[in-house]
């Protein structure tokens, strides 16, 4: 079948002046049309033509290899439809190539963000569908109104939600697929018609600088894959961190990777409906990024090793690590520590606190007015609680009620927690349990002490101002340095080596020593965690900006 591609491209434009010859994301706009149209020649039957009334338009497609149908004057005015301009075309180029077409497709200049894999899905629906035309069309349903009889009348029978309207297509511009023989000076569009649905990221046609900017953010989105683990030995801080990042980073395209036994981890990242992928082993991970070819891949996983880290550096065209001190980590293009404090940045590694990722909502909320007394004790233990603290301090709060009646303990217990429908409140100990809290902050500015593992949690609690006790789930949270007294921790060790006496003298001591919690809060509210989001985002997508 012999396909002529026609894209129509004036020199002038009321709207954006000379928008097809201006520089869209390092390249004129026509470009990218005129590199989808000569991507779908190299494996189809197809010439490809420029139709333009414009001596610098012309340039540049000549430049590119792409043939140039000058336009009549008479065709080039603001009035003038495309139905001519590309009958005039197609008349040219039968009478130049000495053959008939059987397809002309129009495809205009002003859709950069359209893919050459849509275009060429189209092109087969025509050939196998029978249709006359086939349109490019967004589906967008709306409630919307229009005028009869000089009345503002409503356009739809019922009231719905988006999703449940019926079909509204728009034309995109994006193109026009038609049979030669529907193709006259007075229009292209045969009598059996139908409309490709694109997406809405391929479907802007430029008409105002709204749309300019829209296809610029477009161009730019990265293809981001959080590879990430959630598990009970593991807990949940990975998978938040990276769900944290992942809403942050608005407009990119994410999908999250984990492996199989991810259990908790896979059912909270489906809870939030990012794209999700599980790996049923490393062949199935690396098919996976072989499709994907991902411009950024974050590892969230603890330490790489040296194989790992070779095979998907031929796939990720980045590589940023979190929490990373295996012997893979130097292979990676950045590695993020921030529980680890190592003071300079060396040449890829990122370490401290400045870099903490703190959720959205902690910088909404304001911490509370400290109290001589403490009112409220929150207890705290992460998503999953491997060590399974929460039940040691379950008992101890009924030890400390009777020495401190009037303290309210407050539990806040993870979604993951196994034991969760066996701890219950106890109203006679002043024992509250709350379970999988959407907005722990909100909690967290009320409290006037806490006791809580040595993960993410401890930053938390510090930008809220609470003096808090803290026990390590194992070794190598143990060594996360920041939950110590310079920064208002009284930091107790490994929680399950640690005996109940010693946590109880140590909380009683804090309760009547109104003072040290009032200090070890100053200490807290010193560290800023404002910036850590957009210092880490700038390190994901490689912005030269970041601050040393």
């Amino acid at each position: 079948m012999k396909t002529l591609i026609i894209i129509p491209a004036r020199g002038g434009s009321k709207r954006i002046p000379r928008k097809n010859v201006r520089i869209m994301c390092g390249k004129p706009l026509i470009c990218y049309s005129i590199e989808n149209a000569r991507a779908l020649s190299e494996g189809m039957d197809v010439d490809v033509a420029v139709s333009t009334d414009d001596e610098e338009l012309e340039n540049i497609v000549k430049k590119r290899g792409v043939k140039v149908i000058e336009r009549p004057a008479e065709l080039a005015g603001d009035s003038v439809t495309l139905d001519p301009v590309i009958y005039h075309a197609l008349l040219y180029m039968e009478k130049e190539k000495g053959i008939s077409y059987d397809t002309v497709i129009t495809m205009q200049a002003t859709s950069p963000t359209l893919k050459k894999e849509t275009i060429e899905k189209a092109i087969r629906y025509f050939e196998t569908s029978g249709y006359d035309t086939v349109i490019s069309a967004m589906n967008k349903p709306h409630l919307s109104w229009g005028i009869k009889d000089g009345k503002i009348v409503k356009n739809y029978e019922k009231r719905l939600n988006s999703q449940e309207l019926p079909p509204n297509y728009t034309e995109t511009g994006g193109f026009m697929i038609t049979k030669r023989e529907c193709v006259t000076k007075e229009g292209r569009i045969g009598k059996n018609v139908n409309i490709f649905e694109i997406p809405e990221d391929e479907a802007v046609d430029i008409d105002t600088y709204s749309d300019w900017v829209l296809c610029e953010n477009i161009l730019r989105r990265k293809r981001i894959v959080f590879r990430t683990v959630g598990k009970r030995q593991f807990g949940m801080g990975h998978v938040y961190r990276c769900l944290t990042l992942a809403y942050k980073l608005t407009g990119h395209d994410i999908t999250f990777i984990l492996d199989r036994d991810s259990d908790i981890g896979i059912e909270r990242i489906q809870a939030s409906n990012f794209p999700l992928i599980v790996a049923e082993g490393e062949s199935d991970l690396e098919k996976i990024l072989a499709e994907k070819r991902p411009d950024i891949l974050v590892n969230d996983i603890l330490d790489t090793d040296i194989g790992y880290m070779t095979m998907v550096n031929k796939y990720a065209k980045r590589i940023v690590n979190f929490e990373d001190v295996g012997p893979g980590a130097k292979y990676a293009d950045a590695v993020i520590n921030a529980l680890y404090e190592k003071g300079e940045k060396l040449h890829n590694e990122y370490y401290g606190s400045k870099y903490f990722c703190i959720r959205d909502e902690f910088l909404e909320e304001e911490p509370k007015e400290f109290s001589q007394e403490v009112e409220n004790m929150l207890i705290i233990f992460g998503g999953a609680d491997p060590s399974d603290l929460t039940a040691r301090m379950y008992d101890i709060c009924k030890v400390l009620h009777g020495k401190h009646p009037k303290i309210k303990f407050h539990f806040l217990i993870g979604f993951a927690y196994p034991y969760k429908d066996e701890i219950r409140d106890d109203p006679d100990n002043n024992i509250f349990i709350h379970r999988d809290v959407k907005r722990v902050s909100s909690y967290m500015n009320r409290m006037d002490l806490a006791v809580t593992s040595q993960g993410r949690t401890v930053y938390e609690l510090a930008s809220m101002g609470v003096p808090s006790v803290v026990l390590a789930q194992n070794e190598r949270e143990a060594e996360h340095v920041f939950a110590g007294i310079q920064n208002g921790f009284i930091n107790l060790g490994i929680g399950k080596n640690t005996d109940a006496l010693t946590i109880i003298s140590t909380i009683r001591w804090l309760i009547q020593t109104p003072r040290v919690r009032e200090e070890m809060r100053k200490l807290q509210l010193t560290r800023d965690f404002s910036k850590g989001q957009e210092r880490v985002m700038r390190i994901i997508l490689d912005d030269p900006d970041e601050e040393e």
